[in-house]
């Protein structure tokens, strides 16, 4: 949480941004801030206790069971979460003593969210990324720092290691060394097979020999400077900031390289308006705007996604033991909200809303 925020005040300075606070309200912040671990059992009123269950979304992420009073009511509030099993977590948990709602998140709850396996964008990933590195070229790729950008790591890691797109260069720039160092320093929120690597066979992924850290500004310059057949995996995400954008005035003339997207691209980002083929960008640098043409190969990877489609959405109250009595589905386009709702009481028959900004709805 601090790094994020420390990040983001250090971006926004660079580009001549306001600075909304500063660090020193982040580490007043941090006093004033409580952990807990998974499934511990914690009073946060004096009728109302508190657990945390994995989501599967992010390193620490949660859905939360809240206990009201003695057992007369319990709510599991599902925030961002992953209903299927990935490289670094564990599938999201749906299975509590007791649940009579539930409000569950909807980012992809539209009939047609259907996500290709993870198996599949894995496949289409290495292809891309053999493909652009046999022609000579360089492969961008605009992730997340936290979640994203270690999946994508270990995937890489493991067709370098076994061959499948031979020995090359991935460098980490942004604050993707930083994020991957807390997953490494908190193994026991990884899934089970990656912590039985690290700690049974003695091989950590994310220390492997194939990743370079971007550390310094001569380094980022040589790199511009002089392009590597190799990957390039940096911030922001959403190509709305960050070290990404020096890549892509570098990078993007030159037509034997490519860009990955292995996230949502939001509207109005410029990652969403390269989806859609703009060939010139706007990029802001060194206090002035610059117009650079795209001419290098723009591919999406779905399939990396936190959040879970539409199917897993669906499988999630299918498989949900026990089967709540209320559903509330939240974070998401109004239409996917009210699609999500309407499929899930068609389907299982149990009372759905999807509720207004501001509504109010009594459960009890």
């Amino acid at each position: 949480m601090a790094l994020l925020q420390l990040d983001f005040i250090d971006v926004a300075a660079k580009e001549g941004k306001i600075i909304p606070y500063e660090s020193a309200m982040i580490r007043k912040m941090l006093k004033h801030t409580i952990t807990l671990n998974y499934s511990d059992v914690t009073d946060i009123a004096p009728d109302m206790k508190l657990t945390l269950h994995n989501a599967g979304h992010i390193l620490g992420s949660s859905v939360v069971h809240f206990h009201v009073g003695d057992g007369l009511y319990n709510i599991a509030f599902t925030g961002d979460f992953k209903y299927e099993k990935t490289r670094l977590f564990d599938i999201a948990v749906n299975n509590f003593p007791r649940v009579e709602s539930i409000i569950m998140e909807s980012t992809y709850g539209g009939s047609k969210d259907i996500q290709p396996s993870r198996r599949e964008a894995e496949i289409q990933l290495r292809n891309i990324v053999k493909e652009t590195v046999l022609r000579g070229g360089t492969v961008l790729i605009p992730a997340f720092a936290v979640g994203r950008s270690q999946e994508v790591m270990l995937v890489l890691e493991e067709a370098v290691r076994k061959g499948i797109i031979g020995k090359i260069p991935i460098y980490l720039d942004g604050m993707i060394w930083e994020a991957t160092a807390i997953h490494t320093t908190y193994p026991e929120y990884l899934n089970n097979d990656l912590r039985n690597l690290i700690f049974h066979k003695g091989l950590n992924p994310f220390l492997s020999d194939c990743f370079e850290q971007v550390d310094s500004v001569k380094k980022r310059e040589d790199l511009l400077n002089n392009p590597v057949p190799g990957v390039v995996l940096s911030t922001s995400g959403m190509l709305n900031g960050g070290p990404i954008m020096e890549y892509l005035k570098a990078y993007g003339s030159n037509e034997k390289n490519s860009l990955v997207f292995v996230g949502y691209q939001a509207e109005g980002t410029m990652g969403r308006r390269l989806q859609k083929g703009w060939s010139e960008i706007p990029i802001y640098s060194h206090g002035k705007t610059e117009t650079i043409n795209v001419n290098l190969q723009v591919h999406t990877v779905d399939g990396f996604s936190g959040h879970s489609d539409r199917k897993q959405l669906m499988d999630y109250i299918k498989k949900m033991k026990p089967r709540p009595e209320h559903i509330l589905t939240e974070h998401g386009d109004a239409k996917n909200c009210v699609d999500l709702a309407s499929s899930l009481y068609r389907k299982y028959r149990i009372e759905t809303r999807a509720p207004l900004n501001l509504e109010t709805i009594r459960l009890i």
